[in-house]
């Protein structure tokens, strides 16, 4: 399977929020991230909320700063986690 990925992912673990519009927050930890998206590590019964292409929004929790609320949609899903892409307007 060859690469088709056009930023460069970095690892950083850090907590974020999600909200999903029916569900509602989940707490989850980063495995990674790029200029795109950011992959998730979530568990099964989490996972099973999610459905491709849907959009939730994200914060980063735990910075001395309140961070802005994204708009990411789901991607693809891998054993352990979810890819979320940046919503751009």
């Amino acid at each position: 399977m060859t690469n088709q990925r056009d930023t460069s992912r970095a690892p950083l673990k850090v907590r974020i929020r999600i909200d999903h519009p029916v569900h509602g927050e989940l707490q989850v930890m980063t495995r990674d991230i790029s200029d795109s998206g950011v992959f998730v590590v979530i568990d099964d019964a989490q996972r099973r909320l999610l459905t491709i292409g849907e959009v939730v929004s994200g914060q980063v929790q735990g910075l001395p700063m309140e961070a802005p609320i994204l708009q990411m949609q789901v991607v693809r899903f891998e054993p352990g986690g979810v890819a979320l892409r940046f919503k751009r307007d």
